[in-house]
């Protein structure tokens, strides 16, 4: 049996898997398509290889009956030995996610037995909501990284959302390209910050019964009734508010969903992609664009050869006997009447350049009428936290360890520049150990009864709740320690917020939290709170997990009273538990003395000499020179925060 091309009529032949006609080799050009990755080292683009085919109206003619009846003669050592690579090699296109896996070769040679030869294949991430290994960003071709991940400031001053994501709804036939439409959005768009999500998240649990219709291709995964539509649509609505949502990750080899959900957030624009984007109408409405991928059906059912045997271990007869009785009849009822509910339809998918240029277009435009502005927006939201006027009085919410001269004394010590390593995280773990027992001061307890060791029974108190522990790395870190000394088993969550070098604004990078993290009252842990920028961000993810503002407990050695005021007026249900305040903080938001960057002095990675250096060269209003010794700094702190130290 062999596949036609129309045209030029090269043969391929199925069962060996043979090249017939040299001349094919003249046809197909594979470009190079090479990034750097993060670590500076050259990699290949997992799902953007270009390959151009000599002439736009090539396609592969392919007869529904001929095939079923021929596989259907195959034994299983003939099926051992087809070459998908050569059956699908004329078809392959640029494309990712739905579609295929990238086809690269370093030399630029056109060689189609090295192509194919698998060490130049590579394996390609499904979708950014269902991948198990996805990157974190993409780039593009201009080298800009693009996040998938996290974000910057979502919310103004008062810790409430900013302005709505727009959200772009991409509908097609499966292996039509939908994913390479999304990243090529992504890459001109160039947008610092963009939520994925893809509808093969959400396929419904298999029972047992349609576990054995599964591995039997009878179960239709292209009907509507195989989407839980239900959790789909209640992730979309909170990804429009900003909020966080677990999306569940789908293991196609074993039908079933991965133990570990992937958390994301929403962004400035969400992009969401499906073969039934379309399908529901209160999916649609929630769609500021509606964009179908129009695909010839020819080169779905190659990509889908393809994608099928080398990712999901299928074998071709079961991939086209599922095709010929649940994909293509799923297209034709349900997925192609999706073209009249797009805004605009993109042919030839990711290759339609001059389509993509014309959504981003209509996608900055509609973006800038939301007043979206990239720089000037994130720029100044740090510097409203600080410049608004501010109360003498400190808030309810504060709660300060009482000064008492030991207290003092361990501040003193770790102020000075001239504290040695050992003796700086020596005080500074005293100090955090006092500063968690305070904060457990504020979490509820109920009378319990015990029987002694005589067989008395006493009344006491015992805590009333669960409590984890999170970290904003990585000087929150520090803290950890402190918190497993004072609470066994407690459990602990990380989230790593990294300081913008330009906009010295706070972004989300990376978070990982206990699962059903709402059910516990939360000891957030940072070493040093100055403008409240990075602590604002760490609480209002909180929020939107679900946790109640009144749980929050923030725990920190030192806080400015600029970033206490911030918070307070933000989140005025949360704790804020400190050892010391100071005054304030300089334009490059410092805080003033302060004690140096506590995260370079407790793990040894700071630059000798620079310790305090704003300390050293600010001026004093009362013309006295920095405090180096530890009388002076005790005075200046005293100073600074208007507390008289006891006599007694």
């Amino acid at each position: 049996m062999s596949f036609h091309e129309t045209g030029e009529n090269h043969d391929y032949d199925l069962v060996t898997s043979k090249k017939k006609d040299s001349k094919i080799e003249e046809e197909i050009h594979i470009k190079n398509n090479i990034t750097k990755s993060p670590s500076n080292n050259m990699q290949l683009n997992k799902g953007n290889s270009d390959v151009d085919l000599s002439s736009p109206d090539d396609s592969l003619n392919i007869d529904d009956e001929d095939i079923y009846k021929e596989i259907g003669e195959f034994n299983e050592d003939i099926v051992k030995k087809v070459n998908i690579d050569d059956i699908c090699l004329k078809v392959i296109c640029k494309s990712s996610g739905d579609s295929i896996n990238t086809i690269s070769e370093k030399s630029g040679s056109t060689d189609i037995e090295h192509v194919v030869s698998g060490k130049s294949l590579t394996k390609r991430s499904r979708t950014i909501s269902g991948s198990r290994t996805e990157d974190h960003f993409l780039s593009t071709e201009s080298g800009k990284r693009v996040y998938t991940k996290g974000r910057p400031p979502w919310y103004d001053k008062t810790g409430k959302m900013l302005k709505q994501p727009y959200l772009i709804g991409i509908c097609g036939g499966s292996a039509s390209g939908k994913t390479t439409v999304a990243k090529a959005i992504i890459q001109r768009l160039e947008m610092p910050w963009v939520t994925v999500l893809s509808m093969d998240s959400f396929y419904k649990v298999l029972n047992e019964e349609q576990h054995i219709l599964a591995a039997n291709n009878e179960y239709n995964f292209d009907h509507p009734d195989a989407f839980d539509f239900d959790l789909l649509l209640d992730v979309i609505k909170r990804l429009r508010q900003g909020k966080s949502v677990d999306v569940p990750v789908y293991d196609f080899t074993t039908h079933s969903r991965d133990k570990n959900s992937k958390i994301m957030y929403g962004a400035d624009v969400l992009i969401f992609e499906g073969i039934l984007a379309f399908h529901k109408a209160e999916l649609c409405k929630l769609m500021d664009m509606k964009v179908f991928v129009d695909t010839d059906s020819d080169t779905r059912l190659a990509r889908r050869l393809h994608r099928d045997v080398n990712e999901r271990g299928r074998d071709v007869e079961g991939i086209l006997e599922q095709y010929l009785k649940h994909v293509k009849p799923a297209f034709e009822t349900f997925i192609a009447p999706g073209m009249k509910m797009a805004d605009i339809i993109i042919p030839r998918g990711g290759e339609n350049k001059v389509a993509i240029d014309l959504i981003v277009r209509q996608v900055k435009g509609q973006l800038a009428e939301r007043g979206y502005d990239p720089t000037k927006c994130i720029i100044n939201n740090r510097s409203l936290l600080t410049n608004h006027s501010m109360p003498e009085e400190l808030p309810e919410s504060l709660i300060l360890l009482k000064q008492t001269r030991q207290i003092i004394g361990q501040i003193t010590k770790i102020r000075n520049r001239e504290c040695t390593r050992d003796e700086f995280i020596f005080y500074s773990d005293r100090i955090l150990s006092l500063l968690i027992e305070e904060s457990m001061n504020h979490i509820p307890y109920v009378d319990h009864l015990v029987t002694m060791a005589n067989g008395k029974v006493v009344r006491g108190r015992k805590k009333n709740t669960e409590l984890c522990g999170i970290s904003i790395m990585r000087a929150g870190e520090t803290l950890e320690k402190a918190l497993r000394n004072v609470i066994k088993d407690c459990k602990m969550g990380k989230m790593l917020i990294q300081t913008n070098e330009v906009s010295k604004e706070p972004e989300l990078y990376y978070l990982r939290f206990p699962k059903n993290v709402n059910k516990y009252k939360i000891l957030l842990l940072d070493a040093t709170v100055a403008s409240g920028a990075a602590a604002m961000m760490a609480i209002r993810i909180l929020l939107d997990h679900d946790i109640n503002e009144e749980d929050i407990i923030l725990c920190s050695l030192l806080m400015a009273e600029p970033g206490v005021h911030a918070l307070a007026y933000a989140f005025p249900k949360v704790k804020l538990v400190t050892a010391a305040i100071d005054k304030e903080i300089n334009e490059n938001f410092h805080v003033l003395p302060g004690l140096g960057n506590f995260g370079d002095r407790y793990y040894g990675t700071e630059n000798k000499g620079t310790i305090l250096e704003e300390e050293v060269s600010s001026e004093s209003s009362s013309d006295v020179s920095p405090a180096t010794s530890e009388e002076n700094l005790s005075t200046e702190y005293h100073e600074a925060n208007h507390i008289t130290a006891s006599t007694n």
